[in-house]
């Protein structure tokens, strides 16, 4: 062998760094969209020192106020109805699969705002709402006006609506669960409530939170349509409080500041939420996999 040749092969292989150009040029082109975006907002005809001032009105803050309630009350209440119409849904009863189908096809395929309007407008229909007893007189007899408000009606509309969208995530988790876990509930004598509490819905938790923490968030945002109907959200505030200084663009920025403080508290809700359920999952696999460790890794040995 010559020695040139021998030289060359004991020499040790130069490392060559990979370059990344399109790291680079897409960094480049981010960091210069948000400095044309900044320079922007900064040349723009806003009031900035104003934003913090209309962030702390106390009109703001009771749209704040009704933001959340109406946010919270709607999907607690489409998270109810969604468990009763996905448990409906799968049930054997023909009837009762037939009308969580139904249900489900008539809330999911209307607008929201469509149903908002049409709770709202109720009163045009059906003037007095009234149940009436067995023996005389009513239980409940009062005009539709008084009964469904602005704020009864939004809330009546998001919840129906949010309650069809729950009952698929409720049933897509249900139907993640394998069905040997039932199986064996019932062979252990456990009643079908008390496997679908015990056994099913823990197991079942894992897929629904998920997809549930996100319509949580879209259902705070999506209280804004119920300013159509006058209530007193943050849309509706800000544009109360634009009504009297003429400054639009600075009371849509304190709502929108409001807006993100309430998103991310949710979606850092959600994360340990989420963790907390799949805690239980990791702690098991995590033994598991400490005692696959410890098994020793000879020819002879069995896992």
């Amino acid at each position: 062998m010559a020695p040139e040749v021998a030289a060359v092969r004991e020499r040790p292989l130069e490392i060559v760094r990979l370059r990344h150009w399109g790291r680079w040029v897409s960094a480049v082109v981010i960091l210069a969209l948000l400095v044309a975006a900044f320079v922007v907002l900064s040349q723009a005809q806003i009031k900035w020192a104003s934003v913090p001032d209309f962030v702390i009105y106390r009109v703001m803050l009771v749209g704040l106020l009704n933001t959340v309630l109406l946010a919270v009350i709607a999907q607690t209440v489409a998270i109810v109805i969604g468990i009763v119409i996905a448990l409906m849904r799968r049930s054997a009863n023909p009837v009762a699969k037939w009308f969580a189908t139904g249900y489900i096809w008539l809330f999911r395929g209307l607008p929201v705002l469509l149903q908002i309007l049409i709770w709202y407008n109720l009163a045009l229909v059906i003037p007095t709402i009234s149940i009436p007893l067995p023996f005389g007189g009513y239980l409940l007899n009062e005009p539709t006006n008084v009964l469904i408000s602005a704020f009864t009606a939004a809330l009546l509309g998001l919840a129906l609506n949010e309650s069809a969208y729950m009952a698929e995530i409720v049933r897509a988790g249900l139907n993640s669960v394998d069905g040997g876990q039932t199986e064996a509930a019932k062979s252990i004598g456990m009643s079908p409530g008390l496997t679908l509490r015990r056994v099913v819905l823990p197991q079942a938790m894992r897929v629904i939170i998920p997809p549930t923490g996100n319509d949580f968030i879209d259902m705070l945002k999506g209280t804004s349509i119920a300013s159509v109907i006058g209530v007193t959200e943050l849309l509706h505030a800000s544009n109360n409080i634009s009504s009297h200084n003429l400054l639009v663009m600075e009371t849509l920025f304190a709502a929108a500041i409001w807006y993100m403080v309430v998103v991310t508290i949710a979606g850092v809700g959600q994360h340990y939420l989420e963790r907390t359920f799949g805690s239980a999952e990791r702690s098991v696999a995590a033994q598991a996999a400490k005692a696959l460790r410890a098994i020793p890794l000879t020819r002879g040995a069995r896992v």
